[in-house]
């Protein structure tokens, strides 16, 4: 039996499991529903607030799968959904008083079990990787177009931490700085999830990368491709008597003005989110102030919306592939630990990627 036979045939015994349920139910075929053990968040705190509870199984709607998730990448967005901050993010959607989706994760790795009407380009069977609403969870929702087929050169473990992250990075490293062979590229937050894809990115391009992590994941950075590392703990890389044609500055604190200063006079600053700030916006101000200050200058300064596409997660899959990138997984929670893996996250204790681990590789 092949591998991608194996995958539909499991595919089909979830979803069997999943229409017995209902069917086995009292209640009529339009409130029957199969449950799922799932990671909720019912309230804004911190992600001390998340625990495993047992929810119903969601159903696909038009243009949706279902999938029985293996794997579920952490990234700095899961701590800002759990807290609620900056403020804004409620504003936009996410929910005023309470989490709008209680079900905390959005990278996913897994097998789709169902597909929604009009969904033609995946089946049962397919092993895919992308975004999805809630996916610290035994199945999730995710809409086919933030969907993509698995690398083959990746598990799903690899897979589930790649979405956000490497979406994410291709577009500052790509899109955004347009990325040249030659160029002397530096990463500030080279050992965060972004940050591991965008140092393998630019050396991926050609050039010649200078990353900006602790000592402690200095071995991480250098392993990604990065020519040289800088401790930001005993050296202040803006004072450093150099400049850089492009500077990916994913998540620090670091002011417009003191940046300006290392980047040379048509290089290109990317700004990717941002901690720390006020309440309401919190990191993102310097993105806000970036369009503005690049009108009365020659450098490039600015920030970006990230969105995953099923046209970006194929890039990232063929780059993978191609043996150009891999996801940089230091640790792997089970889903009973998914607020140990946010908490670990917030608090700087994971080199590249965490992975929320929902069902073993068979």
């Amino acid at each position: 039996m092949t591998a991608s036979t194996t995958a539909q045939a499991a595919a089909a015994a979830s979803a069997a499991t999943i229409a017995a349920a209902a069917s086995a139910s009292d209640a009529s075929p339009s409130t029957a529903t199969a449950t799922m053990q799932a990671a909720v968040q019912r309230r804004y705190a911190g992600p001390e607030e998340i625990c495993v509870d047992t929810v119903p199984v969601p159903q696909p709607g038009d243009g949706e799968v279902l999938i029985e998730v293996h794997a579920a990448g952490v990234d700095r967005g899961v701590w800002h959904l759990a807290t609620g901050r900056p403020l804004v993010i409620r504003a936009i959607g996410f929910g005023l008083r309470r989490p709008k989706q209680p079900v905390q994760g959005s990278d996913v790795a897994g097998v789709v079990t169902a597909v929604g009407a009009g969904v033609t380009r995946f089946a049962v069977g397919d092993e895919v990787f992308g975004t999805a609403d809630g996916s610290f969870a035994q199945f999730a929702i995710a809409k086919a177009d933030r969907l993509a087929v698995k690398p083959d050169a990746a598990d799903f473990t690899g897979a589930g931490a790649m979405p956000v992250s490497a979406v994410t990075a291709l577009q500052a490293v790509e899109d955004c700085a347009g990325v040249e062979a030659g160029q002397r590229v530096l990463v500030l937050g080279a050992s965060g999830g972004v940050g591991s894809f965008a140092v393998q990115l630019a050396v991926a391009a050609g050039a010649h990368v200078t990353g900006v992590a602790s000592a402690a994941k200095a071995d991480l950075v250098r392993g990604l491709g990065a020519e040289r590392v800088i401790d930001y703990r005993t050296t202040e890389v803006t004072a450093l008597d150099e400049s850089f044609d492009v500077i990916i500055d994913a998540g620090s604190l670091t002011s417009l003005r003191r940046l300006r200063r290392i980047l040379s006079p048509t290089g290109t600053l990317v700004m990717v989110g941002g901690e720390g700030g006020d309440a309401l916006v919190g990191g993102a101000g310097r993105t806000l102030w970036a369009p503005l200050v690049s009108l009365f200058t020659s450098q490039r300064l600015m920030g970006f919306v990230s969105a995953t596409t099923t046209e970006r997660l194929e890039r990232v899959r063929d780059l993978v592939d191609d043996g150009a990138i891999r996801a940089a997984v230091s640790r792997a929670y089970p889903l009973d630990r998914a607020a140990d893996a946010v908490t670990d996250l917030a608090a700087g204790r994971v080199a590249g990627k965490a992975v929320v681990i929902v069902r073993d590789a068979r």
